[in-house]
């Protein structure tokens, strides 16, 4: 996604004209005498906050000194690991509602020890052994108290906590956060990604960011196309169309692994291969590519993508915006890493502020895969 790294003040506008102005007839004073005027709507897209810590032992470093190699080696995997920590969080958000879900609990099963299953496997990628968890009825329901993943069985899509634990704090149908990610009933702690701007539902007359969508839910809420009962391919054509038909040119889709392979499969000789080259950096993401009826669309597997979604984009009317780089060093008195005055150990901190923002969300669709 394009990035704009100087998010300065307390928000961002972000201006969306949904209609043109309406002043027109075969009648010169019928069409003079109309006052409609274009409709422009104005999303204020406000930053959130997002930290991640490496925590590095004293003795380890004074016992690695010595030997420069092991000293580096160290205090780079404990660094490296917390911008990897740091980085999926935001990448996770990107596909998300703002709310922080991670997962949704199927099954609850009390043992030695407990073990959750999620709805659907796929989603064990947003799980590590450590994490510390919450679960809540909805994401407009209060949160429980926090449990700990002791182990995951990422074949099976399940995760463990201590026996006894899931009592009281986690239940089937249960949505699941990350501790401190959500607090309270209805929390937005997170950046609101595509399924905050393109909703699997029409968006209703509740502000989104200052906007009420209702007024064109297409145009300020995205194209949405249920594709459940097509092949992938036959779904992202037909929902190609319906968002070239309202003027947009989608050049990239993200998906889920799965869903890529199930592509990849059906196209069988009639594959095609490109290269997606990353805005600002120089990566390069391998996909497969097809002639949709705006243009060629290419399709990008991302394991941060919501299982059984595709998201149909039109790139240029996306930007990540954040208040310096995201993430970063959090290291404004130039001290990158700092003592912990409570213990031999010393801190390095990192996070980012920012927003993902849209200014055509009618130019982008959901399409539903199952």
């Amino acid at each position: 996604v394009p990035k704009y790294t100087k998010f300065g003040g307390l928000s961002m506008p972000i201006p969306v004209r949904y209609h043109d102005p309406q002043r027109r007839s075969a009648d010169f004073r019928t069409g003079q005498g109309n006052t409609s005027t274009s409709g422009v709507e104005q999303f204020s897209i406000s930053r959130v906050k997002d930290y991640s810590f490496a925590y590095i032992n004293g003795e380890t470093i004074q016992a690695t000194r010595g030997d420069n190699n092991a000293f580096l080696q160290y205090l780079t995997m404990e660094i490296d690991g917390a911008f990897n920590s740091l980085t999926r969080s935001l990448a996770v958000s990107l596909y998300g509602d703002g709310s922080g879900k991670i997962g949704t609990a199927s099954t609850v099963t009390a043992g030695t020890p407990d073990v959750i299953v999620l709805n659907n496997a796929e989603e064990i990628t947003n799980f590590e052994v450590g994490m510390t968890l919450v679960a809540a009825a909805s994401t407009a329901a209060t949160p429980g108290a926090a449990i700990t993943v002791t182990a995951v069985d990422r074949d099976a899509g399940s995760f463990s906590i201590a026996a006894g634990t899931a009592s009281g704090k986690i239940a089937a149908t249960n949505v699941i956060f990350q501790e401190g990610d959500y607090v309270t009933a209805s929390d937005r702690n997170k950046v609101t990604g595509l399924d905050g701007w393109l909703p699997s539902a029409s968006p209703s007359s509740a502000a989104f960011f200052g906007v009420d969508r209702s007024q064109d839910a297409t145009r300020l809420g995205g194209v949405r196309f249920d594709g459940s009962s097509m092949p992938v391919e036959e779904a992202l054509i037909e929902a190609a169309s319906k968002v070239a038909r309202d003027g947009g040119r989608p050049d990239t889709a993200f998906c889920d692994f799965k869903t890529y392979a199930s592509l990849e499969k059906s196209l069988g000789a009639r594959v095609r291969y490109a290269t997606l080259n990353a805005p600002d950096i120089q990566i390069g993401f391998n996909g497969i590519s097809i002639v949709g009826p705006a243009g060629e669309i290419k399709i990008v597997p991302d394991l941060n993508c919501n299982p059984d979604v595709m998201y149909l984009l039109q790139l240029d009317t996306w930007s990540l915006n954040s208040l310096g780089a995201a993430p970063q060093f959090l290291d404004l008195d130039d001290n990158k890493i700092l003592r912990d005055a409570g213990a031999d150990a010393y801190e390095v901190r990192l996070g980012y502020y920012g927003q993902l923002g849209c200014s055509a969300p009618g130019y982008n669709a959901r399409v539903a895969l199952a």
